[in-house]
């Protein structure tokens, strides 16, 4: 693991060192940095990268590379607990010093309880030895100072206090370097920053710890012992051995016994599998054939397409450049997706950002990449994707892809991940907490403590499953806008967005936004066409019918003055979710005739339906019809640039508060459609306008 986590440096060292240093302090003299997501909101998480990255830092998305982590967290216990979230189990150490204090003992190797004949017994800690490491010198080991104990603190400010300050940069950084890792508050940062050099870590550090490898041990299946809830009665029978499961159990069988590292500890027993970025001592990263990343640099210039004006202006916002859905590298987009799918599982939140600022720019490039030199001009590429195209272009695969297909807790995990109403930390309680390994188990053990859009998501899991076709949802949209019609009147308008608008031809669900020129017409419309289409056997259940925007008087919530429970998300309109089924079906009368009590064997879908104020309807179709890291880069533009708050309720000024009106300005009235409401969002914001299907960033 030490040679590997080398090579990865030196490679993201390289990478970093082609922009140059940024004014001021040179991060790029330290190790690899992670920065722990814990207290950080996203956007703020993003800015403090970014500071990091303009002074070369070389920033890690996998916490066993770091040899820095910096975190909000203050306390050092919590630190302990926020490293073993994510998968990284440490072993307090304390400061080396010289071993030049005979009158003490060697130091144990393990912390040992004092005792004592006192009350309180109190733990002393002894220094544990450093191990050398393949990356380290025989003359690097040699000169590494001998442990002591604690009891030489004085000895150690003594002998710092008279070396040179060039001598105490060089000690500062060889200590950062070492093997540990050393958890430091972010104000650690801002100090360098301010003194323009590295500042002495002790004031910021928290802890400093060993790695330590967790023992491996089986999962056994769950027995019916350990699942204590008895089997819930609610009206409809455990479901039998559907397709999925019986795939699912095919693969168990097929598969060999393998062992997983757990810790107990770890929330929602978060695991890892192996990546190029996740890697452990019994999982190596794949061997890269054939060619390596240095032998594809070394063709001449003139065999790469010449760039879009994007990549020379290194533009970083994937709402500033077109995103188009067929693209020639989809297959490789394809294999990063299932990784970053893989990191969602495992509750990697850096690692799924950091994929999908990959996968966007590389979804914007125009041609089929054939040198992973292209991938190294892309905003937010690095040399770990140009790595992973190298193995991709030599082997037509990822072995980080293949382990996480083939990974029987991922394929378990996955299988709840895809029940409607389940997210993916949802889908770690109810594998790791509760034990269950399938969907009879939540039917039998866990029903009563389901929500009720995750019971019809387990009752229509497989229907759920199954994509639309583009006519079908325009066939459902077009029966809502007439009932929408049916309740007001004509001047109801009404688009569909989601993948729809972004021109896929099999979408997920239906997402449909209807909206009205007189604001009045638009307060509690959603209760009205959920009843009218209810009536007509439309519907078969209402999951959620939120009246958010009418409460609040379909105004657009201020930024500052509300309280948090009130402060809006990226959707906090009125809206409803329903299952929806056609209630007419070629052969009814004839059934209903042979029995009154026949089902209707239409398939059953899901639909939303959200209701706009006309004022903010062009911010709603926008962030409705934009691909996820499209609608991620338009909130962070909108906060980096602009300073303003955007969500699809609308804009507010994040100094002053106040709402920012971009659908109605310069003179002009209110847009007469949806699409033009849009179009002056995009102008507000100085953006080119980019149609739907030029936001398909992955």
């Amino acid at each position: 693991m030490a040679s590997h986590a080398s090579s990865s440096q030196t490679l993201l060292a390289e990478g970093s060192s082609q922009q140059g240093p940024s004014p001021g302090i040179d991060l790029g003299i330290l190790p690899p940095i992670y920065v722990s997501p814990t207290h950080f909101e996203l956007d703020d998480l993003h800015q403090f990268e970014e500071k990091l990255t303009e002074h070369n830092a070389i920033l890690t998305y996998d916490i066993h590379e770091a040899r820095i982590v910096l975190t909000k967290v203050e306390r050092k216990r919590r630190a302990q607990f926020d490293l073993q979230s994510k998968g990284l189990s440490t072993e307090e150490v304390q400061p080396e010093a010289p071993a030049d204090s005979s009158q003490h003992d060697s130091p144990s190797a393990k912390r040992r309880r004092s005792n004592g004949s006192g009350s309180n017994d109190e733990e002393k800690s002894t220094v544990i030895e450093d191990s050398s490491t393949d990356s380290e010198t025989a003359d690097e080991a040699s000169q590494r100072p001998e442990p002591a104990s604690s009891h030489d603190e004085i000895d150690i400010v003594k002998r710092e206090s008279k070396l040179s300050p060039n001598e105490k940069s060089q000690a500062l950084l060889q200590r950062l370097a070492s093997e540990t890792v050393k958890v430091l508050k972010v104000a650690w940062l801002d100090s360098c920053l301010e003194a323009l050099k590295l500042q002495p870590i002790e004031e910021y550090l928290i802890l400093e710890g060993r790695k330590i490898e967790k023992e491996a041990i089986e999962m056994p299946a769950p027995s019916s012992a350990s699942l204590k809830r008895p089997r819930a009665t609610f009206g409809i029978k455990a479901p039998a051995q559907t397709q999925a499961q019986a795939i699912l159990e095919r693969a168990k069988a097929d598969a060999p016994v393998q062992q997983v590292t757990y810790s107990a500890s770890r929330p929602h027993g978060a695991r890892r599998f192996n990546d190029p970025g996740h890697n452990s001592t019994h999982n190596q990263p794949a061997r890269l054939v054939q060619r390596t990343t240095s032998e594809y640099d070394s063709g001449a210039s003139s065999d790469l397409p010449e760039p879009p004006e994007w990549v020379k202006a290194g533009i970083k916002y994937a709402c500033q450049r077109p995103t188009l859905s067929k693209n020639p590298n989809y297959a490789f987009i394809e294999l990063l997706k299932n990784i970053r799918t893989a990191r969602l599982l495992t509750n990697d939140e850096i690692g799924v950002r950091a994929y999908s600022t990959s996968i966007a720019a590389i979804a914007a490039y125009p041609y089929a990449i054939a040198q992973p030199r292209e991938i190294l001009q892309l905003p937010g590429c690095d040399v770990k994707i140009a790595n992973l195209f190298v193995e991709y272009a030599n082997t037509g695969q990822i072995k980080a892809a293949i382990d996480a297909a083939e990974n029987p807790d991922l394929k378990i995990l996955r299988l709840f991940y895809d029940v409607w109403g389940v997210g993916a930390t949802t889908a770690r309680e109810f594998y790791y907490d509760r034990g269950w390994r399938d969907l009879d188990d939540i039917v039998e053990y866990g029903w009563s403590t389901l929500s009720r859009v995750q019971q019809i998501g387990v009752k229509y899991y497989e229907e759920f499953l199954s994509p639309i076709p583009r006519p079908e949802v325009e066939e459902i949209a077009s029966i809502i806008h007439r009932h929408a019609v049916k309740v007001r009147d004509a001047g109801i308008q009404s688009c569909v967005v989601g993948g729809y608008r972004r021109g896929k031809e099999f979408c997920g669900d239906v997402d449909i936004v209807v909206s009205h020129p007189d604001e009045a017409q638009t307060l509690n419309i959603v209760t009205d066409i959920v009843a009218s289409l209810e009536e007509e056997g439309w519907i078969t259940h209402t999951l959620l019918l939120a009246l958010t925007t009418t409460h609040r008087g379909q105004q657009t919530l201020p930024y500052r003055g509300a309280s948090s429970a009130d402060r809006p998300g990226f959707d906090s309109l009125d809206k409803a979710l329903v299952v929806w089924q056609d209630p007419v079906w070629e052969s009814k009368a004839a059934d209903l005739a042979r029995d009154p009590k026949a089902k209707n064997p239409n398939i059953h879908r899901r639909v939303d339906i959200i209701i706009s104020p006309w004022r903010t309807v062009g911010c709603a179709v926008a962030g409705w019809s934009s691909g996820t890291t499209f609608q991620r880069d338009l909130r962070r533009y909108a906060k980096s640039v602009k300073g303003w708050k955007f969500d699809s309720s609308g804009i507010r000024d994040r100094v002053t508060g106040h709402v920012v009106d971009v659908e109605e300005y310069q003179g002009k009235n209110r847009a007469k459609t949806m699409v033009e409401a849009e179009k002056r969002v995009f102008d507000g914001f100085g953006l080119k306008y980019f149609e739907p299907w030029e936001r398909c960033t992955g």
